[in-house]
């Protein structure tokens, strides 16, 4: 019989002899692991271009109706003088600019108005500033109170579940503009006699009550059936056994589980508000002249497009792009939120 060879003979080493091969963290590892769930968020927004662009677009326009006031003054100009009728030069006698485009020129940027020769630089300013308000003021309103009513529906549920579902239900149902266009009316006669002429103030608040008197349901909808599933959850029951009451259940444990579906719709309803405001102006109901407006803008260019374009696409080119920005930035918060989603 043969003995094999040292050099064909095979050692078993002992796997206690053998050292353990780990793979040592990268430090990009520990840094991903250290940012909280916001920093992620924030980390993939920003490497999201059009959303940081849309970002930037939607700042440059609060920017501007936060410093409308101060813009007119530095420019020379304010709204609501009317500056073809006191000076000679800037319309002829059917009304109309007489220079050429609107009657741009370096004293009027972006012209003047037909018939009362208002400057529409300082006209647009004040339009952006007030559509702005009150369409930022109605998303926070409806989402505090959709906030509400969508926690308190989810949480107790049983008949007080029931009876706010239907209440949503039936406000779902509406046609919100008709109802806008049919009670806002109603809302101004009660308060002010017709031989009054209405405040601005009160024609704001009431067009802000109105909208979120009919706005707050979808977002109630959306998180009564988001907490229905969280409140099933073990992390929620955990707080129950613990004797957490249920004001600290819902503020620790379900809200801070929520902001994400929050902040989504209330980056796509503000812009939603800004349209819905504006059609609301352009039919007559809502902001009117010599009030700066968006759909009063539209509504005056609409009657005078034919022989002039120039007022009316100004108005109408700035409400587009802040739409757009708004809405690509709502799409850009809700990939960033939920990279699940990303397209």
């Amino acid at each position: 019989m043969t003995t094999p060879s040292p050099a064909h003979s095979v050692s078993v080493e002992d796997p206690a002899d053998v050292p353990e091969v780990t793979r040592q963290p990268d430090s990009s590892d520990k840094g991903a692991a250290a940012r909280s769930p916001g920093q992620l968020a924030w980390r993939r927004f920003k490497r999201d271009r059009t959303g940081v662009l849309s970002a930037y677009i939607v700042i440059a326009f609060f920017v501007v109706a936060i410093c409308a006031p101060l813009i007119a003054k530095v420019y020379g100009k304010n709204p609501y003088t009317t500056y073809g009728q006191d000076l000679d030069g800037l319309l002829n006698d059917f009304g109309s600019p007489v220079k050429p485009n609107g009657g741009i020129s370096s004293d009027y940027w972006f012209g003047v108005e037909p018939g009362l020769g208002r400057d529409v630089f300082t006209f647009l300013l004040y339009a952006i500033r007030n559509s702005l308000l009150i369409a930022t003021a109605t998303t926070l309103l409806v989402a505090a109170l959709g906030i509400v009513i969508g926690l308190t529906a989810g949480y107790l549920g049983g008949r007080t579940d029931y009876f706010i579902g239907r209440i949503i239900d039936i406000l779902l149902a509406f046609p919100s503009i008709l109802f806008f266009i049919a009670l806002w009316p109603v809302m101004i006669s009660s308060l002010v006699s017709p031989e009054d002429n209405t405040p601005v103030w009160l024609t704001v608040v009431s067009l802000i009550t109105v909208m979120t008197a009919f706005g707050w349901a979808p977002i109630a909808r959306l998180l009564r059936g988001e907490v229905l599933a969280l409140r099933e959850r073990e992390f929620v029951e955990a707080a129950k056994v613990t004797g957490a009451s249920p004001a600290r259940i819902i503020f620790k444990e379900l809200l801070p589980n929520l902001w994400t579906p929050i902040l989504i719709q209330a980056t796509l309803a503000l812009p939603m508000y800004v349209t819905t405001e504006a059609g609301l102006a352009f039919l007559g109901v809502g902001l009117s002249s010599p009030t700066p407006d968006w759909g009063v803008m539209i509504q005056r260019g609409s009657t005078v497009y034919q022989n002039d374009i120039t007022f009316m696409l100004f108005p109408g080119l700035t409400m587009v792009i802040f739409v757009i920005a708004f809405n690509l930035l709502g799409d850009s918060v809700r990939d960033a939120l939920d990279p699940k989603t990303r397209r």
